[in-house]
């Protein structure tokens, strides 16, 4: 399967540096006693683990197909996006709500402060560095007739999105951190430290929710875009010896591998050599125009003959 070599830089990116973040958070935590420096810092562990998930389902899904998997095993990414989803919402988003809870019950004053504005500082430029490389990509496959949301909706590959979504959150979450920090410092009230731990397990969990579902539709089985399905249909109209389009399916097994099945009348004018030559033709002209679809299947059977079946199995 096919694989832009894009996504695993925009992944070890994101990796690296929440690696990095991860441990300077720890060691704020440990000298300030900050609740939401520690929420900060649980989510940028379960940042870095998620990312080294992405990783593993990139290389599980780039396996080739065996008798066991003949399809292959591209889908293996998507899984892999949706445990990542399910990991931001009970891992980071139940810690930290967890934290602010706790700390809104029982309030304990925050240490050095300068500390956790160092640390912070330093994570959002760590942060805005993962965050570009994500971005720029993103931007890079993206249509230019698309908006930003309808892109990652339509878009195949998780990979891209769950690191730009994940860095935002952690964008977000920094800034939520900075003013619970800010907040508490100049009204002596460690309450609004309790207080940036929710919202930051607010923003996680938002965030696992958008991913959960752009990745619960990759997982069930999604079409091929619309220019992809249209320009299918335009090559099999301008064909001779064609004089029906039953149906056309698609489906993604995989950010660049599609599957595609044709049901197709053809003139009884040809004989079965013919059909079949015309099969091969049609199969040479969608690859070449559309190298992503990887599996074709064409079908030949007349209108009637399709429409009789489908009312007998819908």
């Amino acid at each position: 399967m096919k694989r832009k070599s894009g996504s695993v830089w925009v992944v070890l990116a994101a990796m690296i540096g929440n690696g990095l973040i991860a441990i300077t958070k720890f060691i704020a935590v440990g000298i300030t006693g900050s609740s939401a420096m520690l929420s900060e810092a649980v989510h940028s562990v379960v940042d870095t683990g998620n990312q080294g998930l992405l990783l593993w389902g990139m290389n599980r899904a780039s396996r080739p197909a065996d008798e066991r998997h003949p399809f292959g095993y591209g889908m293996e990414l998507y899984f892999w996006a949706f445990v990542v989803a399910i990991l931001i919402f009970a891992i980071g988003a139940g810690v930290s709500l967890y934290e602010g809870i706790h700390k809104l019950l029982e309030p304990k004053p925050v240490l050095h402060p300068i500390v956790n504005y160092v640390v912070l500082g330093t994570a959002m430029i760590f942060e805005a560095f993962a965050w570009i490389v994500a971005f720029r990509e993103f931007r890079r496959n993206k249509k230019k007739t698309q908006g930003y949301f309808e892109a990652v909706q339509s878009s195949k590959d998780p990979t891209v999105f769950t690191v730009l979504f994940e860095d935002s959150a952690a964008m977000l979450g920094l800034i939520c951190a900075f003013i619970g920090v800010f907040l508490t410092e100049h009204l002596a009230d460690p309450r609004f430290d309790a207080l940036a731990s929710i919202g930051i397990s607010i923003i996680l969990a938002g965030t696992a929710a958008v991913l959960a579902y752009e990745s619960k539709g990759l997982l069930i089985g999604e079409a091929a875009s619309d220019e992809v399905r249209i320009g299918i249909r335009r090559i099999l109209a301008e064909e001779s010896g064609i004089i029906g389009i039953n149906e056309i399916l698609t489906m993604h097994l995989g950010p660049q591998d599609v599957l595609l099945t044709v049901s197709l009348d053809f003139s009884d004018e040809m004989s079965s050599a013919d059909v079949e030559e015309k099969i091969t033709q049609l199969e040479t002209i969608i690859r070449s125009k559309f190298p992503e679809i990887a599996r074709i299947f064409i079908e030949a059977q007349s209108q009637f003959g399709h429409l009789r079946n489908v009312r007998r199995f819908r």
